[in-house]
């Protein structure tokens, strides 16, 4: 019998799920441990957005058994980017775990991506030090791994590097930037205000810009060979197809 590709399934029911997850459960709970819970509950906190990444990306084998091949590659990945984040620890914004979670996105799909994103997030802390900065910085890098996905699959991003590091040095600064800049304004301050949160964006600026052009360099360095190295893995495997 032949085997079913890791994407195979229901890309619409699992889409919507994965959506739903990003757009309003996660901020919310995000929300609910800064307002709720005083900002000090954030391994709790990044422990449940752990659970929410790996809903997704369990339903991508709600018809059959996962092989462990399969599982492997995703495991592999992040554990690429975590090791990526500490190789590149003295130099401060200057990392290749954005770069990664897009390259998992674009070659094995939405969920994937989503679940690298998270996982990275949570593990590479271990070496920076947990705080409540942690389940912004995974929310943050599972918006972009899942955008990813679903920009390749829809067909608005393809498996180049002018585009994915286009694509890059945006989703770097503004998803990434906006999002972080956004929670260390509440990490400092239970109140919103624009005048604020413009302060916080003004001081960030240049972190972004470097985070930005990091991302840009690692993608243009590492993208060609991951992704060809992946493409070679779904054809000889029938896995992993996005």
């Amino acid at each position: 019998m032949q085997e079913q590709p890791l994407n195979a399934g229901r890309p619409g029911r699992r889409t919507f799920i994965a959506a739903t997850l990003l757009a309003l459960v996660i901020p919310g709970t995000i929300l609910f441990g800064v307002f709720c819970l005083g900002d000090r509950k954030y391994y709790f906190i990044s422990l449940l957005i752990m659970l929410y990444s790996m809903l997704p990306f369990a339903l991508v084998f709600e018809r059959r058994r996962p092989e462990a091949r399969e599982l492997l590659v995703v495991a592999v990945l992040a554990a690429i980017a975590v090791a990526g984040r500490a190789a590149f620890f003295m130099l401060p914004q200057f990392k290749p775990v954005v770069a990664i979670v897009i390259i998992t996105g674009v070659c094995c799909g939405a969920e994937a991506g989503f679940l690298v994103g998270a996982v990275a997030g949570f593990v590479s802390n271990f070496f920076f030090g947990q705080g409540p900065w942690a389940p912004w910085q995974m929310f943050s890098l599972g918006v972009i791994g899942f955008l990813a996905g679903i920009l390749i699959k829809r067909g608005f991003l393809k498996k180049e590097r002018l585009p994915l590091c286009l694509y890059g040095g945006f989703s770097a600064f503004f998803i990434y930037g906006g999002i972080i800049d956004c929670g260390s304004l509440l990490m400092f301050t239970p109140y919103f205000s624009w005048p604020a949160l413009l302060t916080v964006y003004v001081s960030g600026f240049w972190f972004n810009v470097v985070h930005a052009a990091a991302t840009v360099f690692f993608l243009f360095v590492l993208s060609r060979p991951l992704i060809e190295k992946l493409d070679r893995i779904k054809i000889k495997y029938g896995m992993l197809e996005s």
